[in-house]
C-alpha cells in the first residue's frame, strides 16, 4: 500500500505541465509508466528519459528512485525482523550466531545502517562521476555536479535512468565512467545483510554466515560468467563491440555482464545484441541481485538454493549442505515456489503480450523479463507498444519489485505444523 501511493504521488507530479519540457504535460500513462519504473528502480522508459522531462521532472525521477532503493532495502530488512520476532526464542538465537551479530531485532540500528550504506557509496560515486565530467567532459560545474549525482543514485539503487538518451553509449570507451557505475550497481545489488557483514568481517570470511557466503559467492560466478560470455559472444559484432576499440571490449562486456543483473544502464544498443545474447541475458535478469538489496530478480539465494537442491538429487544425497550447513526443507520449498510463481507470470505476461499485439516474441519475452526483474534494458519496444502493453509492463515492474519479497515473507510467516500425515504414494516422475 505505502509503494502504490507513492507510485500515484509520482504519477500526479510527473503528470503536471511542469513536468514536462515543451507545451502540454505528458499523458497519464507516460506519467504512470514512468513513476512506477522510477519507484520500483527499474528504468525502463516509453519516452526519452532528457528531453521529453523537465527538471522538475528529472528532479521527481530521481526522488522517487531513492526512495523506491532505500524503501526496498528498508522493507526487506524489516520484514525480516517481523519474521524474527514470530520464530522461538532458540531460533531467534541460532539465527542470530548464524548472521554474526547482525542485530536483526534492532529496528533503529537497521535503518541507520541502510541510510548510512546508501548516502556513503552515493556520496562517494558523484564525486567521482562528477569529477570525471568536470575535468574530462568540460561540463559546467553545476551541470558536471547533477549528472554525477543523478547517475550516482541511479547506479546505487540499480534504477538505470540517466539524463543522456544513449544512457551510457556516449562512455562506452570511458573506464572512469563505467567503472564507478559498475562498482555502485554491484555494491547496490549484494544487499544491505551482506554489506554491514561485509563491513565487519570483511578480511574474515570465516565468519560470514551462509546467507552472505552463498550471495558473494553466487554473484561472483554470475558476473564473471556473464563477463566472459557477452565479450566473446559480441566481440566481433559490429552493431555492439566490435566498433570498440579492442581494450575496451573486455570493459564493455563487464559493464553489459552487471547491467543484465539489475542496473538497466547499457553502453551498447540491446537492440543489436546476437540473439544468443538476448536469451543469455534474459536468463541473468530473471536471476537478479541479493536479497534485501535495490536489485530485482528471484535474487541469486533462490537461484543458489534450487541449485543446490539439483546437486544433492544427483548426489542421492538426502539432505542439503551448503558451506557445511545443512539447509531446512521448508527454505529450498519457499526458493521452488517463488520461483516457479514467477515463472508463471513472466510465461503468462509473454503469451498475453504476443497474442494482443503481434510483435516479435523474443522481444516481447526479453522487455517482460527485464520489466519483471525490474532491470530496465530494452530494446525499444515499450515506446511502439500500445498503451495496454505499456499497462501491462507497468504492473509487472509494480508486481517484480515487491513480488518475491512479499512471497518469500508470506511463506516464511505462515508454516505451521500439521498433526497428522497422509500414507506415501510415489508418481513416476520423468
Amino acid at each position: 500500500m505505502a509503494f502504490a501511493s507513492v507510485a500515484t504521488v509520482g504519477t500526479l507530479l510527473l503528470w503536471l505541465p511542469t513536468s514536462r519540457r515543451g507545451t502540454g504535460g505528458a499523458t497519464f500513462v507516460e506519467a504512470l509508466f514512468t513513476a512506477v519504473s522510477a519507484l520500483c528502480v527499474t528504468g525502463h522508459t516509453i519516452v526519452d528519459t532528457p528531453t521529453h522531462w523537465s527538471t522538475g521532472g528529472h528532479v521527481v525521477i530521481l526522488a522517487l528512485a531513492q526512495v523506491g532503493g532505500f524503501g526496498i532495502m528498508t522493507s526487506a530488512s524489516l520484514l525480516g525482523v517481523v519474521a524474527a520476532r514470530r520464530m522461538g526464542f532458540k531460533t531467534r538465537l541460532l539465527a542470530s550466531t548464524e548472521s554474526r551479530g547482525l542485530g536483526l531485532g534492532d529496528v533503529r540500528a537497521v535503518l541507520l545502517g541502510v541510510v548510512k550504506v546508501s548516502l556513503t557509496v552515493e556520496a562517494v560515486v558523484a564525486v567521482m562521476l562528477s569529477t570525471r565530467l568536470y575535468v574530462g567532459y568540460e561540463q559546467p560545474l553545476p551541470r558536471a555536479i547533477w549528472e554525477g549525482t543523478f547517475l550516482a543514485i541511479s547506479s546505487f539503487n540499480n534504477a538505470g535512468f540517466a539524463l543522456r538518451s544513449d544512457s551510457m553509449i556516449g562512455f562506452a570507451e570511458d573506464p572512469w565512467m563505467l567503472l564507478p557505475v559498475v562498482s555502485a550497481v554491484i555494491i547496490g545489488g549484494l544487499g544491505f545483510p551482506v554489506l554491514i557483514e561485509l563491513r565487519r568481517h570483511l578480511r574474515q570470511p570465516q565468519r560470514w554466515s551462509v546467507h552472505t557466503k552463498l550471495t558473494v559467492t553466487t554473484t561472483t560466478v554470475l558476473l564473471l560468467v556473464g563477463w566472459l560470455f557477452f565479450t566473446l559472444n559480441e566481440w566481433r559484432n559490429e552493431a555492439t563491440f566490435g566498433a570498440l576499440a579492442w581494450w575496451a571490449r573486455p570493459m564493455a562486456g563487464l559493464f553489459l555482464a552487471t547491467g543484465t543483473r539489475s542496473s538497466g544502464f547499457n553502453n551498447v544498443d540491446v537492440a543489436e545484441l546476437n540473439s544468443g545474447s538476448w536469451l543469455v541475458a534474459d536468463v541473468f535478469m530473471f536471476i537478479g541481485g541479493g536479497s534485501a538489496s535495490t536489485a530485482g530478480g528471484i535474487k541469486v539465494t533462490t537461484f543458489a538454493l534450487l541449485l543446490m537442491v539439483m546437486i544433492a538429487e544427483f548426489r542421492g544425497e538426502s539432505s542439503v549442505s551448503v558451506f557445511a550447513r545443512r539447509i531446512p526443507e521448508r527454505v529450498y520449498r519457499q526458493a521452488l515456489t517463488v520461483a516457479l510463481v514467477s515463472v508463471g507470470v513472466i510465461v503468462s505476461a509473454t503469451i498475453l503480450l504476443v497474442e494482443t499485439t503481434r510483435l516479435p516474441a523474443d522481444r516481447v519475452l526479453f522487455e517482460v523479463v527485464s520489466s519483471f526483474a525490474t532491470v530496465g534494458l530494452s530494446t525499444g519496444l515499450p515506446a511502439e507498444m500500445p498503451q495496454h502493453a505499456q499497462v501491462v509492463l507497468t504492473v509487472l515492474m509494480f508486481v517484480g519489485r515487491l513480488g518475491p519479497i512479499t512471497l518469500g515473507s508470506a511463506l516464511a510467516l505462515r508454516e505451521r505444523r500439521r498433526m497428522y500425515e497422509y500414507p506415501e504414494g510415489r508418481p513416476i516422475i520423468g
